[in-house]
């Protein structure tokens, strides 16, 4: 290659020992090995946080006030799964809060160490040692097949909700305040994507109303994760999927933060305005969008500040700044950069 063709192609990453560790994942595009660490030991500060803050709210948890009034996040997603919960929404056990946080603590030690043993004794590569989970950002095969497979998981979890509300205990339903199992979840479609499509009460799919139609469109979002996801294990992209996106790690972290945003807008409407998922006696009044500098969520009544409030506000704004992270990084995965104020390389062809 000549040194104006290469000027045309995305120049290789430096050697991650050259770039500050304050640079983040950056530095390890090119190092599977080390990413795969990255990763997770993520994974494992996420899950000791879930941990954590579950034991937090637990040692500060005051059964006489309600829950909505005592800054809690975690514990609310808990009763509202049915968890510890009596008739009413009285909380007549605590322990199943305690055993919770006590495995998310157990299990990101694990995780830790994990990302520990990737980051400072595994390979650089993942092709020195397996080919299974070895990958390249430009080969496109490869890369639906991850699209795939993370598909299926989430499938899985989506089906991990349908369990839990119909053989394991219930879920917490405001309509007859107290835990109940829900034996028919809807299964008509016209019904559940009627509240994608607007034809179906008010406030989209945030409208729903009834935990059978929520449980019923988890069935359906499950079946959908993993047909698509075993679709895009079985085959290769299209030609013209080839052609339209950018096929680098730089490109795939836009295309995560970009719809890591949409769902940060959408949780935030619908934690705001729902009841039936996040009960008022759990979360507290639903809320509507005021306009300021920058719109955000509020009670009618502004001098109460219920985890609704903070809980829909910090989703919507985290997502706001996750789709500044998807334009930064979608410009740069396009060949802009930003020191020079130009485009300056052309992204790297496609591979398979």
């Amino acid at each position: 290659m000549t040194s104006a063709s290469a000027d045309s192609v995305l120049s290789p990453e430096p050697n991650y020992q050259e770039i500050p560790w304050w640079a983040g994942n950056a530095r390890l595009t090119n190092f599977s090995g080390k990413l795969l660490g990255a990763h997770v030991a993520h994974g494992g500060l996420i899950v000791f946080w879930a941990g954590a803050m579950t034991l937090y709210e637990l040692s500060h948890f005051d059964p006489t006030l309600p829950m909505y009034e005592q800054g809690l996040i975690l514990l609310p997603h808990l009763a509202s799964l049915g968890l510890g919960i009596g008739s009413g929404g009285e909380v007549i056990s605590t322990y199943p809060y305690f055993v919770i946080g006590a495995l998310h603590l157990i299990s990101s030690a694990f995780l830790g160490f994990g990302g520990v043993f990737h980051t400072l004794l595994g390979p650089e590569y993942l092709q020195e040692k397996s080919t299974f989970f070895s990958y390249d950002w430009r080969d496109t095969d490869k890369m639906t097949s991850i699209i795939g497979i993370h598909l299926v998981l989430l499938g899985l979890g989506a089906f991990l909700l349908v369990a839990k509300a119909m053989f394991f205990g219930g879920l917490y339903d405001p309509a007859v305040e107290d835990v109940r199992s829900i034996a028919n979840p809807t299964l008509n479609p016209v019904v559940i994507f009627g509240y994608f499509f607007g034809a179906i009460g008010k406030n989209w799919i945030a409208g729903v109303d009834n935990l059978e139609d929520v449980v019923g469109g988890h069935i359906w979002i499950g079946i959908l994760l993993i047909g698509g996801g075993l679709w895009h294990i079985k085959t290769k992209p299209l030609q013209w999927t080839r052609r339209l996106f950018v096929w680098s790690g730089e490109a795939y972290l836009s295309y995560s933060l970009g719809a890591l945003a949409l769902m940060g807008f959408i949780a935030a409407y619908y934690v705001a305005v729902n009841t039936t998922v996040y009960p008022e006696v759990f979360y507290g009044e639903p809320l509507s969008i005021q306009l300021g500098i920058f719109p955000y969520f509020s009670s009618a009544d502004p001098d109460i500040i219920s985890c609704r409030s903070w809980l829909a506000n910090a989703h919507f704004f985290l997502a706001f700044f996750f789709l500044q992270g998807h334009i930064w990084h979608a410009l740069r995965a396009a060949g802009f950069d930003f020191r020079k104020g130009r485009r300056d390389f052309t992204a790297p062809e496609p591979i398979n």
